[in-house]
C-alpha cells in the first residue's frame, strides 16, 4: 500500500476531525465517562488550547486525512520541569502501524527542546494497549496524580525522566 504519512502541527481546520477521533476511541474502549477528555470542552477546540506557550500538538495524516495526534501541555500545577503528554489518540483504522510510537517520540523530542526534563501522563485502565506502549517507553507508575488536569476519571498516572 502506498501511503503518504505526514506529521505536522495542529491547524484550526483539524479540530472537528480530532474531536471525533478522540471521542470514538474512548467510546470504543468503554472509557467515555465523566472526568475524561470525552466530556472536556477543550476537546472540540484543540488548536486554540495548544496556542499556550510550552505546549504543542502534532497531527498525524495519511493521504491528507487526519488520523490522530498527540501533544504536550504545561498542565496547571505540574512542576515547571514537567509537561504532560496529552490527547494521544489514533483512529482505529491506523493503529498498529507505529504511528503512536512516532508521535510519542516527536512529543518527547519537542519537550526536551522546550526545556522539560520529565513527562507525565494520565490514562485509564480501559486503554490497556496504550498503557503497554507507555511502559515500553519507560514511563513509571505513580500512586497519585500530579498537577490539576481536571480529568478526575483517569486513575492511571505515569511519569518518565527525559534524556536531555
Amino acid at each position: 500500500m502506498n501511503e503518504n504519512i505526514e506529521i505536522r502541527r495542529i491547524r484550526p481546520e483539524d479540530n472537528k476531525a480530532l474531536a471525533v477521533i478522540v471521542r470514538n476511541a474512548l467510546a470504543e474502549f468503554g472509557a467515555n465517562k465523566p472526568g475524561t477528555v470525552f466530556f472536556d470542552p477543550t476537546t472540540d477546540n484543540l488548536f486554540e488550547l495548544f496556542q499556550q506557550p510550552g505546549g504543542v500538538y502534532f497531527v498525524a495524516l495519511i493521504n491528507n486525512e487526519v488520523v490522530g495526534g498527540a501533544g504536550i501541555f504545561p498542565t496547571e500545577g505540574l512542576p515547571s520541569d514537567t509537561c504532560e503528554l496529552v490527547k494521544m489518540y489514533l483512529s482505529s483504522a491506523v493503529r498498529g502501524r507505529g504511528l503512536g510510537k512516532f508521535l510519542i517520540d516527536k512529543c518527547m523530542a519537542h519537550a526536551i527542546e522546550e526545556g522539560y526534563s520529565r513527562m507525565y501522563l494520565e490514562t485509564l485502565p480501559e486503554l490497556r494497549k496504550a498503557v503497554l506502549v507507555y511502559e515500553k517507553f519507560g514511563f513509571q507508575y505513580l500512586d497519585a496524580p500530579l498537577g490539576n488536569s481536571g480529568h478526575f476519571g483517569c486513575d492511571v498516572w505515569m511519569i518518565k525522566q527525559l534524556k536531555i
